[in-house]
């Protein structure tokens, strides 16, 4: 009952159907076009909690965790049929994510992502898909044991490869995961692209590229090309790239 009397917000206040709808549009039309929807549920319940709680709720109080989170995937399927609806026949892909990854591991458990949060991810991957968009799932970190599980909710697309988690290199992926889906990511952020030299770059991008040599949309391991990478080393990321 304390789930329903909250002051939930109108998702209409939150998307602009027009503005939405105009950008989309305006998008060029000989590349791959990919909105975002981020669709956060799982942090957005963390949040709400707070991150000790909401763990601990999980445990302790599970019925009340599942009622926050399945509120707020349903406040993200209403803004889902809005920018939709705003971008039907204009793009190609959706960005959907929740962070519960880490540089070693899980921050929950699979067992516990696979009660609390996929289903609601399943839900909003079937919204994107009856659009006929391919969908890309983001979480940072270290996702090893639940990647067959996010194939098999019908993601496309896993972002990103964060290229030093564990269990996340480029030729570890490519074997355990051949023709199950695609991959996002793989030249290291993290330490390479800020430290290294754009020789070092190009010599990783060609070792990537041999292990995934269909399969991967290249780019830095994470969401962003953040500020204290050198601008030659991206350069060199893209110019290898483009080597026959």
């Amino acid at each position: 009952a304390l789930v329903e009397t909250f002051p939930w917000p109108d998702p209409e206040q939150h998307i602009d159907f027009n503005k939405a709808r105009e950008l989309a549009k305006n998008a060029p039309e000989d590349m791959a076009r990919m909105g975002i929807m981020w669709a956060a549920h799982f942090q957005d319940a963390c949040s709400a909690f707070g991150m000790e709680n909401a763990l601990m709720t999980m445990f302790m109080a599970p019925e009340m965790f599942q009622a926050v989170i399945d509120r707020i995937t349903k406040f993200y399927l209403d803004c889902g049929e809005i920018f939709y609806e705003a971008t039907k026949g204009y793009l190609d892909a959706v960005l959907i994510g929740n962070d519960f990854g880490s540089q070693t591991g899980l921050m929950v458990g699979p067992d516990e992502l696979r009660q609390f949060v996929f289903p609601g991810t399943k839900k909003l991957v079937d919204q994107a898909k009856s659009y006929g968009l391919a969908v890309v799932h983001h979480s940072c970190g270290s996702i090893y044991p639940v990647i067959d599980d996010l194939f098999d909710l019908g993601i496309d697309i896993i972002h990103p490869i964060q290229a030093k988690a564990k269990d996340m290199q480029a030729e570890k992926l490519s074997v355990d995961f051949a023709g199950k889906g695609c991959f996002f990511g793989g030249i290291d952020a993290q330490h390479l692209l800020v430290n290294g030299t754009p020789e070092e770059v190009a010599a990783d991008v060609r070792r990537v590229r041999k292990a995934f040599p269909t399969g991967l949309i290249f780019s830095p391991s994470h969401e962003a090309i953040l500020p204290d990478i050198n601008p030659a080393n991206i350069e060199a990321l893209f110019k290898t790239l483009h080597e026959e």
